[in-house]
């Protein structure tokens, strides 16, 4: 499983801890879910999700954005990342989770298109709504019960895969 967000906050980036702002709840809902929440240092959080077979990245490599909403992206500016190319290195993903209608309108317009019919046929695609502190008009309980469609991704301790995982501003 891979989970994409958007694009690092600033906070995030400050960090290099990837969904570091403190209000998002993406690090909450890993620690219900998996055991791996923000009372853990980092290191032991990205373990966990990697011995699970979950890894993270962002569906943009670099965009022009002022401040850290994803609203305020300046479209033409959208460099997406090589998610084809890790697909096709790591031919156990999958599913991909989309962490918000940001990050799923950006995979619709520059990763998908790319996806062959093997891709389209091995890898589930997952709307989620965003984990973003910005993201208020749905109720943190129903978010972290679409949330929970991941569990039905992971594999048992030691059989993972290959884990991923790309800090924010490497």
């Amino acid at each position: 499983m891979l989970v994409l967000g958007t694009v690092p906050s600033k906070r995030s980036l400050e960090l290099r801890q990837s969904y570091g702002h403190a209000q998002n709840l993406f690090w909450i809902f890993m620690g219900e879910l998996f055991d791996a929440g923000a009372e853990l240092p980092y290191a032991e959080r990205i373990r966990r999700l990697h011995a699970l077979g979950i890894g993270i990245w962002d569906v943009f490599e670099q965009v022009e954005r002022p401040g850290s909403l994803d609203a305020s992206i300046v479209r033409h500016s959208e460099m997406p990342n090589a998610i084809v190319p890790l697909l096709l290195r790591e031919p156990t993903i999958c599913a991909i989770a989309l962490n918000g209608g940001k990050a799923a309108e950006g995979f619709a317009r520059h990763i998908a298109p790319q996806f062959d019919a093997a891709l389209r046929e091995r890898v589930e695609i997952l709307k989620l709504p965003s984990t973003s502190p910005a993201n208020a008009s749905i109720a943190r309980a129903e978010k972290l019960r679409r949330w929970k469609v991941l569990t039905r991704y992971v594999t048992p301790s030691g059989d993972a895969p290959l884990p991923f995982h790309h800090p924010p501003g490497e």
